[in-house]
């Protein structure tokens, strides 16, 4: 099996000390390609400098998070954009809509949103989505801007991810699936996702998939997958293989 996680924040601070251990471990769990995820001009400059150094495994995102979006402005449509020329950039983002924390005012996470999603446009990249309950201004935001995308670490409802499937988005799952307290009610919804537009993700160092235990890392997309199989009722390699296509197939990434 080869697979392929689209969301992993490796450029975060928990793994400056032992990245070569994590790639390895992500390669021995079978790992052909790792997505880092840029959340903020900072971030995704350090995230593209990740798969620079390690071309053809890793790849980055470029964007800023509805938490940070309150720092939008020229000069970081400028500094994403230039990220976006660099061939192991594959995205726009993580960007969207955060109405569960309001780290930011929801204005300006809008016209943060807005932005990126412009900028997916101009250069035809896809787009790596955030939402927690904005749903409805979400979708409405998306529905404007006709962009290829994958909304990560969906969390939701049937009746959102409906809407999603609905409007042509790819999905990814994360070991919030695999959580009793709040993630149970997903397992009986991935039937709805297309074969072809379903991922799958760790979102490391969060969303550790239970019954583990700290840090999450990419190795422990083995871990998400089994549970996706289990709760669609096939086999690993079948959803591995849907899975890594799916992925290659929205972020351009080689075969």
């Amino acid at each position: 099996m080869k697979l392929v996680d689209i969301g992993a924040n490796l450029a975060h601070k928990s793994f400056r000390e032992d990245l070569p251990e994590i790639l390895g471990r992500a390669r021995a769990a079978s790992l052909a390609r790792i997505v880092v995820t840029g959340t903020s001009v900072p971030g995704s400059r350090r995230a593209w400098e990740l798969a620079r150094a390690h071309r053809g495994f890793l790849y980055a995102t470029a964007g800023v998070h509805p938490h940070d979006s309150s720092r939008w402005g020229h000069d970081s449509e400028l500094a994403i954009r230039e990220l976006l020329r660099e061939p192991e950039v594959v995205a726009v983002g993580e960007c969207g809509l955060d109405y569960d924390r309001d780290f930011s005012p929801r204005p300006a996470q809008r016209r943060a949103f807005e932005a990126q999603l412009a900028i997916a446009v101009d250069t035809g990249k896809p787009v790596f989505l955030h939402e927690r309950a904005a749903h409805e201004d979400f979708l409405a935001i998306l529905r404007e801007h006709r962009v290829h995308a994958v909304v990560h670490c969906f969390t939701g409802t049937a009746r959102e991810l409906d809407a999603y499937v609905e409007h042509g988005l790819y999905v990814g799952m994360t070991g919030f699936l695999t959580d009793e307290r709040r993630g149970l009610h997903l397992g009986p919804l991935l039937g709805r996702v297309p074969r072809d537009r379903l991922m799958i993700e760790t979102d490391a160092p969060f969303l550790t998939p239970r019954p583990r235990r700290g840090r999450n890392e990419p190795a422990f997309l083995r871990d998400v997958l089994t549970a996706v199989a289990r709760a669609l009722g096939r086999s690993e390699e079948e959803v591995a293989a849907d899975t890594t296509a799916a992925a290659t197939e929205l972020f351009a990434l080689p075969a």
